[in-house]
C-alpha cells in the first residue's frame, strides 16, 4: 500500500482468498484492505496514538440517512454527554480533495453537528471548525485536543 503523509503505524493484516484485510480496532474485525480503508486505518491510528482520543468514543463506518438516502460515514469522534465532537471524510490517496468533498461532509455535517470536521486522503489533511451561527466553516492548522472530562 501506498506511503501516507502519517506517521509509521504498526498494522494487523490477514491474507484469505487471495485478498488482504487489515484489522480495525474500533470495528474490532478484519476489513479488506483497500486504498481508502488504508487511509482510514491511519486516521484512527493518528486519533488514537498522537491525538490521544479516547478509543471507547471513536466510531467508524456507520449508516444515516440524509434526505431519505442511506450514506455512511467514515470516522466520528464523540463527546463524554453523547454529542459529536469529530466528523471525518475519508478519500483514498488518488482522490483529490476539492470543495465537492466538503460540501459532502458538510451535508452530512447539517444532521450530525459536529463542532469539527476532518478531511483527509492520506496525502493532505484539513481541519475546519463548524461555526454554525454564521452556518461556515473555519480552517484550522490542526485537530483540536480531545476535551478534558
Amino acid at each position: 500500500m501506498q506511503k501516507l503523509n502519517f506517521p509509521n503505524y504498526s498494522f494487523r493484516f490477514k491474507n484469505s482468498e487471495n485478498k488482504v484485510s487489515v484489522f480495525d480496532e474500533i470495528r474490532k474485525k478484519f476489513i479488506i484492505l483497500t486504498p481508502e480503508e488504508w487511509v482510514r486505518q491511519h486516521t484512527i491510528q493518528f486519533l488514537l496514538l498522537d491525538k490521544k482520543y479516547p478509543k471507547a468514543y471513536l466510531n467508524a463506518e456507520k449508516t444515516i440517512e440524509i434526505n431519505g438516502t442511506k450514506k455512511r460515514y467514515d470516522i466520528v469522534v464523540f463527546k463524554p454527554n453523547g454529542e459529536l465532537f469529530l466528523l471525518i471524510e475519508c478519500k483514498a490517496p488518488e482522490v483529490t480533495i476539492n470543495q465537492q468533498t466538503f460540501d459532502q461532509i458538510a451535508r452530512y455535517n447539517l444532521k450530525l453537528k459536529a463542532d469539527y470536521l476532518m478531511v483527509t486522503n492520506g496525502l493532505n489533511h484539513y481541519f475546519c471548525q463548524m461555526d454554525f451561527e454564521q452556518e461556515q466553516y473555519v480552517f484550522l492548522k490542526e485537530l483540536p485536543d480531545y476535551p478534558k472530562l
